[in-house]
C-alpha cells in the first residue's frame, strides 16, 4: 500500500518517545507530508495502491517521499510534470520553504523557463548535453551570453504586451538533432543565426565574474576600445 511505503520513508531518529509509539508518530508525519504537497483525502489514498491512483497523485506521493527525509540535496526533475497550476504553485513553494528554512539545495530541472527564472536563484542552460550558460538568474534574463539562451528567453510569450493576431513566436530554425547526429564543434552551429566558420570547434568556456558560457560569439559583450 502507498501508506506503508511513505511510512517507512520517514526515519525514525528524530522520535524522542516511547518504543511502541513509534508506528503512530511516523503515521501521522506520513499524513502531515500529504497535506503538504497538496492530497487532503489522505485515508483513502494510504490505503490504496500506487496502480489505483492517478498520475498526479503518484507524483505528490512521490514528492512526500523525497522529502520526508529533509535531505541537504533535493534533486526535482520536472516536479510539477503533469500537475494542475495551482498544485505546481503548492509543490514550488515547498521547495522553497525547505531551501530557506531547512538550508536544503534545490536542483531543479525542467523545460519550463518562466517557471525556472521564477523560483531559481542560478540557471544553467544545456543544449544537446552540453552546457552552454551558468549564471545569476537576473543576469540571464538581463544579458543573455549564449544565443540560445537568448533564443529562449525570447520565445517566452509576454501576455503584458500586444502580439498581433496569429503571429508566430520566435524560434530558431531548424530541429534537434539525434543524439546519433550530433553537430561537431558547437552543437547549436548549423541553427546559430550568428555562427561562423570558428564554429565548428567546440568553444571554452569563458568567465566575466560569476557568469560562464560557451560561445565563440558571445552576445551582450562590450568591447574595450
Amino acid at each position: 500500500e502507498v501508506g506503508r511505503q511513505l511510512i517507512e520513508s520517514i526515519p525514525s531518529r528524530a522520535f524522542e518517545g516511547k518504543w511502541w509509539e513509534r508506528f503512530k508518530w511516523r503515521k501521522k508525519q506520513a499524513i502531515a507530508l500529504l497535506h503538504k504537497v497538496g492530497i487532503k483525502d489522505h485515508k483513502r489514498l494510504m490505503g490504496s495502491y500506487p496502480y489505483e491512483l492517478t498520475d498526479g497523485e503518484c507524483q505528490k506521493v512521490m514528492i512526500a517521499m523525497a522529502i520526508a527525509t529533509k535531505p541537504k540535496l533535493l534533486i526535482a526533475d520536472e516536479p510539477t510534470n503533469d500537475l494542475d497550476p495551482i498544485t505546481q504553485s503548492q509543490i514550488l513553494r515547498l521547495l522553497s520553504r525547505m531551501n530557506q528554512l531547512n538550508n536544503t539545495t534545490i536542483l531543479l530541472i525542467g523545460h519550463d523557463l518562466a517557471t525556472i527564472t521564477q523560483w531559481a536563484s542560478r540557471i544553467t542552460v544545456m543544449y544537446c548535453g552540453q552546457s552552454v550558460e551558468s549564471a545569476d538568474t537576473d543576469k540571464i534574463i538581463e544579458a543573455p551570453k549564449h544565443p540560445y539562451t537568448d533564443a529562449l528567453l525570447k520565445a517566452m510569450p509576454d501576455f503584458n504586451d500586444w502580439v498581433p493576431h496569429k503571429q508566430k513566436l520566435q524560434s530558431l530554425p531548424g530541429s534537434i538533432p539525434p543524439l546519433q547526429h550530433l553537430p561537431i564543434g558547437c552543437r547549436l552551429g548549423p541553427r546559430c543565426p550568428y555562427a561562423q566558420k570558428q564554429c565548428v570547434e567546440i568553444p571554452h568556456t569563458r568567465r566575466i565574474k560569476n557568469h560562464k558560457f560557451n560561445c565563440h560569439f558571445p552576445l551582450n559583450t562590450e568591447k574595450k576600445s
